[in-house]
């Protein structure tokens, strides 16, 4: 194929996973998945290796792309077939994250595979929001091993109704599940349009030539950093259940056409649930390299073939069962994100922003009352600053990349009450280049919940870089008492929840 023909093929598949995104969204039921857009779409190839991917969450699609190839290819696929899954350590994340796969066929050969991400605020965990200060897997909610629910693309509603019978919003899980299916009958029926345009043959060739471009601009990324070693170390606030200053130390050795990230001297898995599966840090990995690449880079296999992944067995970047993993997806992730870049500091200093944010925040909110309802959200903060701007404030970063709930919606929605929703200013770290803020977020309780905050960047503020300052840490207050980074309440109606998002780095010296 010439470019123009590579790139139009490239934006055709990209479109699929586009459709796909927007299909989900206005079928789902739940303002997670509708208003804060928390779901991912991707295309993979018949070997289970990533093809194309929206621009949707990264955490999310990283890990399809690392664990897809072990999904598709311990079981036999008919056309038809829906499966689900959540299971952190069979390719999961953690599991409110529910993963729906589905083949596309012509003529009976199979030729790929469609799949999408959501994460459901009710997952059937101890605690409402399903994000619960755990010690255990099976205390986060239900776990999904790879399940069918669907054949001959006929969805088994019982079976679905069956695994999901813990959630307290049945009706909300239900109506994202069927949202989620809806996704990929889109995705494949768009997916067979363009194989029967092109043809098989010219099809898969297409997919050859597009991960083969994908390398080249990989490698070309990596020709522009030195060859040699840069490592680093950050560290996490804690486990939610006494462990402290938990490290993460990163090696990167850097050749000629590839990367080694070596996390050799990781602090071991931990009681609390900040672990990771190994998904989760190659999802992080990978964001962070896909940042050093241009615009025009495809997302599919190719592009993340030259870097090789190395963690301990048992360490918190991979983790053994039943070890728990709810904030390793969405807290451990971001600070795999500052250690990396961290070492990609020394290596290309200009290049290298300073720390951001470095956590999501993530807030859950619920009662098992006589009208139960869940509720999470994550919220942002603080941009490091740059060689070549100031960090923006009150913006999601590296991991994640949703929105925040709207206040009308939230007030519709749930027994809340917004009080306040502001910039923190001043938190961002001074320098050259400062940080940028990070938010306030004050809500009312109406009635009686239980609440819980998964938090970092608490007592470890984002650090600043070449002489910036680093930035103020995050706080949480309940009824203006500090509260811990991760913590759960039961709180009653005219309790007042703060959240104060941390701010970003700043980079090099004030002037």
């Amino acid at each position: 194929m010439n470019p123009i023909e590579l790139s139009i093929f490239a934006r055709r598949i990209d479109a699929v996973c586009e459709e796909m995104g927007a299909q989900l969204r206005f079928a789902a039921f739940s303002p997670n998945i509708r208003d804060r857009l928390d779901f991912s779409c991707a295309v993979f190839d018949a070997q289970g290796g990533l093809c194309a991917q929206a621009a949707h969450i990264p955490v999310h699609l990283g890990s399809m792309a690392y664990a897809m190839q072990q999904i598709v290819t311990q079981r036999s696929w008919a056309p038809g077939d829906f499966v689900a899954l959540n299971d952190p350590y069979l390719g999961g994340t953690h599991l409110p994250d529910v993963t729906v796969v589905c083949p596309v066929f012509i003529r009976e050969r199979l030729m790929g595979f469609v799949a999408n991400r959501a994460h459901h605020a009710d997952i059937g965990a101890e605690t409402p929001g399903s994000m619960p200060v755990s010690t255990d897997l099976s205390q986060e909610g239900v776990v999904i091993p790879p399940t069918v629910i669907g054949r001959g693309g006929e969805i088994d509603q019982q079976a679905i109704t069956e695994l999901f019978r813990d959630a307290r919003n049945l009706r909300d899980t239900l109506g994202d599940m069927a949202a989620q299916c809806s996704a990929n009958r889109r995705g494949i029926a768009r997916l067979e349009e363009l194989v029967e345009k092109t043809g098989e043959a010219q099809f898969l060739q297409a997919l050859g030539e597009l991960n083969d471009y994908g390398r080249q601009i990989a490698c070309a990324m990596i020709a522009k950093i030195p060859n040699g070693s840069y490592t680093f170390t950050d560290y996490m606030d804690d486990d939610g259940q006494g462990g402290t200053d938990l490290a993460i130390c990163v090696s990167l050795q850097v050749g000629d056409d590839n990367i080694v990230v070596d996390f050799t001297g990781t602090a071991a898995q931990v009681a609390g649930n900040i672990n990771c599966p190994l998904s989760v840090t190659a999802a992080a990995v990978f964001y962070v390299f896909r940042c050093l690449m241009p615009d025009e880079t495809p997302a599919c296999a190719g592009s993340f073939a030259p870097f090789r992944l190395k963690a301990p067995s048992g360490s918190l970047l991979n983790a053994k069962r039943p070890a728990a993993v709810a904030a390793g997806n969405v807290e451990t992730s971001s600070r795999i994100v500052d250690a990396v870049l961290g070492a990609l500091g020394q290596a290309l200093p200009d290049a290298i922003p300073a720390c951001s944010q470095g956590t999501m925040n993530n807030l859950a909110l619920g009662s098992s009352s006589d009208t139960p309802w869940g509720y999470y959200e994550t919220i942002a903060g603080g941009m490091g600053g740059s060689k070549h701007a100031p960090g923006l404030s009150a913006v999601q970063t590296h991991m994640t990349n949703t929105q925040n709930t709207p206040v009308e919606v939230l007030e519709i929605n749930f027994p809340l009450r917004i009080r306040r929703y502001a910039i923190r200013t001043g938190s961002g770290g001074p320098g050259w280049h400062r940080g940028g803020d990070g938010l306030v977020r004050e809500l009312e309780f109406l009635e009686p919940a239980t609440l819980t905050i998964l938090s970092e960047r608490r007592t470890r503020s984002p650090w600043g870089l070449h002489g910036g300052a680093e930035a103020r840490p995050g706080a949480n207050f309940l009824n203006d008492e500090p509260m811990p980074g991760k913590v759960w309440r039961e709180v009653c109606a005219g309790d007042c929840l703060r959240i104060e998002s941390p701010g970003g780095g700043g980079w090099g010296l004030a002037s």
